[in-house]
C-alpha cells in the first residue's frame, strides 16, 4: 500500500520527520511510506495555480498517485505550519488531489499535550471544500514531550507510543481498505 507523508516542518533537525522516518522503516512490510518535498513548495499564488511550477505538479501527482496520506505536523503557535498550510492551500486548487484521499494526522512536539491545537486546526483545514480529505475518525497520534521519547540518533524508543502507534497505523490500513470499496 503506498502512502504519501506531508512532514509540515522545515527544520533540519525536525522531530516530526524523525517520526515519519520511524513510521516509514517501522511499517515498511505494511506500507510503503514516501516522503513528499512540501517544504521546496513556492508559496501559493493564485496567479500560478494553471501553470503551476514543477514541484507543484510533483508533489500533486505523487499525492494523487498515493492510497492515502499521513501528515505530520508540529505545532506553530497553536496551529499548523506554514510549511503544511502552503502545501494544502496548493493542493485544494485545481486538480484536487486530497479530496476523498484517506488521510491519518499525527504529530510530535516537545510540549506536555504534543500537537493537539495544531491537529484540530488541520482537521478543520482538511475537511473544507476543496481539500475534503477523509480523515481517519477517532484516532490521534499526539507524541508529547518527543524529546525524551527519542534517542540520539533520533529513534523513538518510548514503547508505550510504539505501541499505540502500531494500533493507529493498522486501523488506518483497515481503514483506507474500507474506504477503497
Amino acid at each position: 500500500m503506498k502512502i504519501v507523508a506531508l512532514v509540515g516542518s522545515n527544520r533540519s533537525d525536525s522531530y516530526n520527520k524523525k517520526l515519519a522516518l520511524f513510521m516509514k522503516e517501522r511499517y515498511q512490510a505494511k506500507l510503503s511510506i514516501e516522503l513528499v518535498p512540501i517544504d521546496q513548495l513556492p508559496i501559493y499564488n493564485q496567479d500560478d495555480e494553471l501553470n503551476p511550477p514543477d514541484i507543484v505538479k510533483l508533489v500533486k501527482a505523487q499525492i494523487a498517485d498515493s492510497d492515502g496520506v499521513l501528515m505530520l505536523t508540529p505545532e506553530y503557535n497553536h496551529s499548523i505550519s506554514a510549511v503544511l498550510k502552503n502545501a494544502l492551500d496548493w493542493c485544494s486548487r485545481v486538480e484536487q488531489v486530497l479530496v476523498n484521499k484517506p488521510t491519518m494526522v499525527a504529530g510530535a512536539s516537545m510540549g506536555l499535550h504534543g500537537t493537539v491545537r495544531a491537529q484540530m486546526h488541520l482537521r478543520d483545514i482538511l475537511n473544507s471544500p476543496g481539500v475534503s480529505a477523509l480523515v481517519l475518525p477517532g484516532n490521534e497520534i499526539f507524541v508529547g514531550v518527543v524529546h525524551e521519547k527519542i534517542d540520539e540518533a533520533g529513534q523513538l524508543i518510548d514503547q508505550p507510543t510504539i505501541e499505540f502507534i502500531d494500533q493507529v497505523v493498522d486501523r488506518f490500513i483497515k481503514w483506507i481498505h474500507t474506504v477503497k470499496k
